[in-house]
């Protein structure tokens, strides 16, 4: 249980959370990723395919999910900092909750409603933004509310709500599928606001006063985004390695739908159950590895090795990918990825928290980490048509330039020298 009173300061914090109180966070926090994943996978690339056709909506969808990953990776320090220093009655974080749930609501709606491609751009922009003001308050909630002796099993938990809510998010997408795309973008908001809201329900949040009011300077907004890699050499290695892993994430995530209708060749109606059953596979195997990786990286005491190898599984997954021409192929390679991914994600997060290159600074360098998991989502859109352009529309050539990404982005690991 929490303390009767509302905490003043994450340091406060020393009373353990009951398991009720964990399952609503963890809940709401499976929630974002739920409303922010299922248009990614499947709605948005379907919004876009049927105006302006199979030809030209990869480019469309390099513009819209570009342009929304680039406020997204201004956004989440931006708003994250606001929350750090809001005083409302309603606390810190809930605020920007209320406001998270209500602008991605509004722009959802845009966006299934949109006449044309910009509408879209406007309407997902909007999304995107609420989006990382609901995530920015989410996130804080572990130092606000867990006690650091929780705090490494919440993580642990927290880590799986992504490729859950990737399977959450396909099976319900498929399931209200003949409803129509306004169903197909809502339902998922709609189970996230459920889950958002009892948890603001239940949540004592934190009060800041407005004599304990930090002052924000632009200069201190701006360094928010900056580690010198002069000084932190192996920090650097290491944002470049998740770079590049994420950047050949991120041409799978974003394109596997029009991989699908063109080159396996699916049909719109039949890819949200395809999407739904790839995505299955996927997550299940990323599940499982990630349990049995990280604890295997815990007991040898070796970091590198399991971000290498992991990083050449899914580079090799990219590859099946981009040979496969049959459904069974396709969900070979998602098992790869998923089995790839799991292990990555489990141990790189303990290998970057080894290298910091200031721990009384690591929210900051942790900030600067994620930059190199948001800003692959805005390069990997825009460069993708010029792939495809280069390739003549071969999806084959994109999924080879994944896979590289991800090779190179493990061979990079091995020039981090502070762990072993």
């Amino acid at each position: 249980m929490t303390s009767d009173a509302p905490p003043t300061s994450a340091a406060a914090i020393v009373r353990r959370v009951g398991g009720g109180f964990i399952t609503l966070y963890v809940l709401a926090y499976m929630g974002v990723w739920l409303a922010l994943l299922a248009p990614v996978l499947v709605t948005l690339p379907l919004k876009i395919n049927s105006p302006v056709g199979p030809e030209a909506a990869p480019a469309a969808l390099g513009l819209v999910t570009g342009v929304g990953a680039l406020l997204a990776l201004v956004g989440n320090p931006f708003f994250g900092r606001l929350s750090d220093r809001t005083t409302a009655r309603l606390g810190m974080r809930r605020p920007w909750m209320i406001v998270g749930l209500i602008g991605a609501t509004a722009g959802l709606v845009i966006v299934a409603m949109a006449p044309t491609v910009w509408v879209v751009v406007v309407g997902w922009s909007i999304t995107q933004l609420a989006f990382n003001a609901l995530l920015a308050a989410v996130v804080a909630i572990m130092a606000d509310q867990i006690p650091e002796k929780q705090r490494g099993a919440v993580s642990g938990v927290l880590g799986i709500c992504a490729p859950i809510a990737l399977v959450v998010g396909a099976y319900v997408v498929q399931l209200v599928a003949p409803l129509g795309q306004l169903a197909m973008f809502m339902f998922p908001m709609a189970i996230t606001s459920m889950f958002v809201i009892v948890f603001m329900l239940v949540l004592k949040d934190r009060r800041l006063s407005g004599d304990d009011k930090p002052v924000w300077s632009f200069r201190e907004f701006v360094s928010t985004f900056y580690t010198s890699p002069r000084k932190a050499p192996d920090f650097a290695w290491a944002w470049i390695s998740r770079f590049l892993f994420v950047m050949g994430q991120s041409f799978l995530l974003t394109y596997q739908a029009f991989y699908l209708l063109n080159k396996i060749g699916i049909s719109e109606t039949e890819l949200p159950d395809s999407i739904f059953i790839a995505t299955l596979v996927s997550s299940v195997c990323w599940v499982l590895f990630s349990l049995v990786g990280g604890k295997l990286s815990d007991m040898s005491g070796r970091r590198k090795i399991f971000v290498l190898a992991s990083a050449l599984v899914y580079g090799i997954g990219l590859f099946v990918v981009a040979i496969s021409t049959e459904m069974t192929g396709f969900l070979i390679a998602m098992a790869i990825t998923g089995a790839g991914i799991g292990i990555y994600f489990a141990v790189d997060l303990a290998l970057v928290t080894d290298v910091l290159p200031d721990r009384d600074n690591a929210a900051k360098d942790l900030g600067v980490f994620n930059i190199a998991s948001a800003l692959p989502q805005s390069i990997a859109p825009a460069i993708a048509p010029a792939i495809l352009a280069v390739g003549g529309g071969d999806y084959s050539v994109l999924f080879f330039v994944a896979g590289a990404c991800t090779i190179i982005g493990a061979l990079a690991v091995l020039k981090v020298k502070g762990v072993r």
